[in-house]
């Protein structure tokens, strides 16, 4: 591809953490720039660095709609403004801050704004201040209910006079974080609740690629349960690249448990065969680490006590980005990643099929490890590993 960028549009690429790294933050830089091309694909695009940001050109055949949604679930991203290059002429960056200013944030002619100038150039023969009383007209002259506010305004339009001219207004946030893949993979435990996806999205924002692995217990969990899980995983995906989601079917081990441990112990009983199973197919797939949606105290299986079992249950390390987290905090985070509607189906995962009635709390480690040993079940998990299906969750927005 060539670098001619005719009949392309630009995006001003804003970085926050990564702009804080060392002798590494070329490789934070590559990664960003890989997972961005890789989500705008197969649209033609350039991505460039300079003076600390990216700059992103792309095809005018991609619609805005894609390039802002890929910008918005990109970890590594700050903020980002669509922007109009032009050559240095005054009359350009008039007719280029008039064309710019007719969509958003501008469109509603309301509000308060500033005009901001950056002026790398000072051979240019106005001054920043200058260009900034002459747009800020333009401004006016086009929407003259607005008004001038220098300090916190609702809109900017933003100037930078360099090797040319660069327009842009006020910047998109984006989601920040670390790009998706710096730090490693992981397996998360994705169940149909609002839990597990938002630990994925925290997990992904810095920098973890994650793999989803699903129970289901079919009859007991409904086809429209599994469904559930794939739909949570789609919303989740572009976030983290692309995942895929990998479904055990867990019904003989669930009967199993039911019939060979004490009532009170069946939850526990699930989750340490659950993390059993996780770590089979965690090491067959390079993952470094497991990730639950637990939060300390929130049910019976997830007091310290429960959690010190299912860690003893595990070989390799066991994350819980929500372990401090209260539940409005995570329905709240579950509502802005557009989880939450579909968490909240009726629709319930197996972990609720046979959960007891006095479910024990305050297990003793060693005793529980002890009753799982007696339940002799290793040969069942290793059919479910073995007969586990996988699904390939695209990152496409």
């Amino acid at each position: 591809m060539t670098n001619n960028t005719d009949n392309m549009n630009l995006y001003l690429i804003r970085l926050g953490e990564i702009s804080l790294k060392g002798q590494n933050r070329n490789f934070f830089e590559k990664k960003l720039k890989n997972n961005i091309k890789l989500k705008i694909h197969p649209h033609r695009s350039l991505l460039t660095r300079e003076k600390g940001r990216f700059y992103l050109y792309v095809d005018k055949s991609c619609p805005d709609e894609t390039v802002i949604r890929t910008l918005q679930t990109t970890f590594g991203v700050v903020g980002f403004s669509k922007a109009i290059v032009c050559n240095k002429d005054w009359d350009e960056i008039v007719n280029s801050a008039k064309a710019l200013i007719e969509n958003e944030p501008f469109s509603d002619g309301k509000g308060t704004f500033k005009v901001e100038c950056r002026r790398g150039d000072k051979s240019f023969f106005m001054n920043s201040y200058q260009i900034e009383s002459e747009l800020g007209g333009v401004v006016l002259d086009r929407y003259p209910e607005m008004k001038v506010k220098v300090k916190n305004p609702e809109k900017e339009l933003r100037v930078e006079v360099r090797d040319k001219a660069y327009l842009y207004t006020s910047p998109v946030p984006g989601p920040g974080g670390l790009p998706v893949g710096t730090a490693g993979k992981g397996l998360l435990l994705l169940s149909g609740g609002i839990d597990s996806p938002v630990a994925f999205w925290r997990m992904a924002k810095r920098g973890l690629k994650q793999d989803c692995l699903y129970f289901h217990a079919y009859p007991y969990t409904s086809d429209m349960a599994l469904q559930k899980v794939k739909d949570l995983a789609r919303i989740v995906a572009p976030y983290n690249q692309g995942t895929n989601l990998i479904v055990v079917n867990f019904t003989e081990t669930e009967l199993w448990i039911k019939d060979h441990s004490k009532e009170e112990e069946h939850t526990l009983m699930m989750r340490a065969c659950m993390m059993k199973v996780a770590n089979k197919i965690a090491k067959a797939r390079d993952c470094k680490v497991l990730v639950t949606g637990e939060a300390l105290g929130q049910v019976a299986s997830q007091t310290l006590e429960s959690m010190c079992f299912t860690n003893s249950m595990s070989e390799i390390p066991v994350l819980r980005p929500l372990v401090a987290m209260d539940k409005e905090e995570i329905i709240s985070t579950a509502r802005q990643i557009g989880t939450f509607e579909t968490s909240i189906l009726p629709y319930d995962d197996c972990c609720v099929i046979f959960s007891p009635k006095h479910p024990l709390v305050r297990p003793e480690v060693e005793q529980e490890k002890k009753s799982y040993n007696e339940m002799n079940i290793e040969e069942l998990l290793d059919k479910c590993v073995s007969e586990a299906e996988e699904f390939e969750i695209s990152y496409h927005v």
